[in-house]
């Protein structure tokens, strides 16, 4: 999971364009200066990325890299498809990958990328720990030009989502600032980058695939308000907008809203608080949301449709297990929510009641009340978190809302729920989050420590079975298997509310094809070699 982009308000919208605008490398004026090139304003979700564009640290993960080339990639409707792959096999325990790739490829320095560049790119890649999980692989080694094999160390079947992720660099010109200058073999050559300001690339005239007809886009690094402010003042081409200006109109621009994946949940610590604390001295385990009566209340009891009404301006979907537009989404396990006698009454039997009458029901002494964490400067995880409190007062539940950074989060996130984002093609997703053994602060896998052998055991099944039907199958009966799961039929783990629509504002003549599934941080480039202008 990675953490959102800044998209704090602005005091001043007008003045931040007009500082930003202005600002260019070579001292110009940023704006279009054909029709072939493109201006975009991308720090809402898919900003600058804090160590350079490099995707051995994330760059392009859940989304199009354009500097690098990957093995595999997904079509828009989510199938794999050849990219630098020819063909590939898997030996009959699971254990060996071999992929042969494509021989006319070259990196935009002219040398040719060879399987050493791929082996050299996983290796790195899995020795840095960084945002794609790479523990299965053992090693990855070139036995011929354009032959790799991958070893495993565990039969994952989803192992080949992370060849359709990770961009391949070049071996020989890697090193520790590759992120601030990158070389790849993708559609667009890395130009420059003035941090904190844009990045520019422009086309790659040896491109092996499709001719992009932008032949040059400038990234401006900006805030959500003065992103819409440049782009009604037409001096950006596109811009992704808070769901709050989804209703706007500007002349010679329209609003594209395009549904995601994106998932946003509350994490429930599923253990009582007993003292016990991480081998980072942070604390494990909340008194109230230990109790299955509370979780399963508070997903029955509030009303999805109006979170997203409220808090989204409508621009989002409901969402019941994290995973219910995916194959791997189990419909058995949605629910009926906005019940408020239900929650009620699950609660009352639980033994939870507002002896006092001060509104907030309590518990052998205990109130049910807690601390909802939301990353300070994401709009929109705010606005669900304090629309999740009003909804949670109708139940006698308090919640108090908070913002913080993403390091102090880390140290409270085994004791107190937050609001996450998941988002992802690939199921290896579901079970990070859930399986007992994948526990992993760092990357945030299974922070609520969730245990269930049941559960163990479909996961373990679904991940290592090479047959689609079999696999979604497994990882539908995990959420749910009629007796018990990881939804809020079964052990209620977590508190999902809705999936996001990502919206953006572009030009009317602005064509950007069929946009691929909208991941975790959104994937607005992921279609790029479709796009072109319809007015020429």
């Amino acid at each position: 999971m990675s953490s959102p982009a800044s998209d704090s308000a602005l005091d001043d919208p007008a003045s931040q364009v007009s500082a930003e605008m202005e600002f260019r490398g070579s001292g110009e004026l940023v704006s279009s200066q054909g029709s072939d090139e493109l201006i975009a304003a991308v720090g809402t979700h898919g900003g600058e990325p804090e160590v350079g564009f490099n995707p051995i640290t994330g760059w392009g993960y859940n989304r199009e890299p354009l500097v690098q080339s990957t093995l595999f990639k997904k079509d828009s409707s989510a199938n794999l498809i050849n990219d630098l792959a020819t063909n590939y096999t898997v030996s009959s325990d699971g254990l060996k990958w071999t992929v042969t790739i494509r021989d006319d490829v070259k990196f935009h320095d002219g040398v040719p990328l060879t399987a050493k560049d791929v082996a050299f790119t996983f290796n790195t890649a899995a020795d840095a720990s960084g945002s794609v999980d790479l523990s299965m692989l053992e090693k990855a080694a070139a036995i011929e030009d354009y032959t790799v094999e991958f070893d495993l160390n565990d039969p994952q079947a989803t192992f080949i989502n992370k060849l359709a992720v990770i961009g391949i660099v070049p071996e020989h010109a890697y090193d520790e600032n590759y992120g601030q200058n990158p070389i790849g073999s993708g559609p667009y050559k890395f130009v420059q980058w003035d941090k904190g300001q844009q990045v520019i690339f422009e086309a790659n005239p040896d491109y092996y695939g499709q001719e992009p007809y932008f032949k040059k886009i400038t990234m401006l690094f900006m805030g959500s308000d003065a992103a819409f402010a440049a782009a009604r003042s037409g001096q950006i081409d596109l811009a992704e907008i808070p769901a709050s200006f989804a209703k706007q109109t500007v002349d010679g621009m329209k609003i594209v809203s395009l549904d995601s994946i994106d998932a946003r949940g509350v994490s429930f610590p599923l253990q009582a608080n007993t003292g016990e604390k991480t081998e980072n001295g942070y604390a494990i385990g909340n008194n109230v949301t230990s109790d299955i009566a509370i979780r399963k209340a508070l997903n029955i009891g509030i009303d999805r449709q109006a979170l997203i009404n409220g808090a989204l301006n409508g621009q989002g979907k409901e969402e019941f297990t994290g995973v219910d537009k995916l194959p791997w989404g189990n419909k058995e396990a949605i629910f009926e929510d906005g019940n408020l006698e239900a929650a009620k009454k699950i609660l009352n039997e639980a033994g939870w009641e507002d002896t006092d009458g001060d509104g907030i029901i309590e518990k052998n002494g205990l109130k049910a009340e807690f601390t909802l964490l939301y990353t300070s400067n994401a709009q929109e995880r705010q606005a669900l978190a304090v629309s999740v409190s009003e909804e949670a007062k109708k139940l006698g539940i308090n919640i108090k809302v908070e913002g913080k950074n993403w390091n102090e989060i880390d140290t409270l996130v085994h004791s107190t729920p937050v609001v996450f984002g998941y988002g992802s093609l690939d199921p290896t997703d579901v079970y990070l989050r859930y399986y007992s053994k994948s526990y992993d602060p760092s990357n945030y896998n299974n922070v609520i420590m969730y245990n269930n052998s049941a559960v163990d055991n479909y996961l373990r099944t679904a991940i290592t079975s090479f047959d689609p039907d079999t696999a979604n199958e497994n990882w539908q009966l995990a959420a749910w298997d009629g007796t018990t799961g990881f939804s809020e039929k079964g052990d209620a783990t977590w508190l999902w509310m809705a999936t996001i629509n990502y919206v953006f504002i572009m030009d009317d003549d602005l064509d950007i094809g069929t946009p691929k599934i909208q991941p975790h941080g959104a994937d607005i480039f992921g279609s790029i070699l479709e796009w072109k202008r319809t007015g020429n």
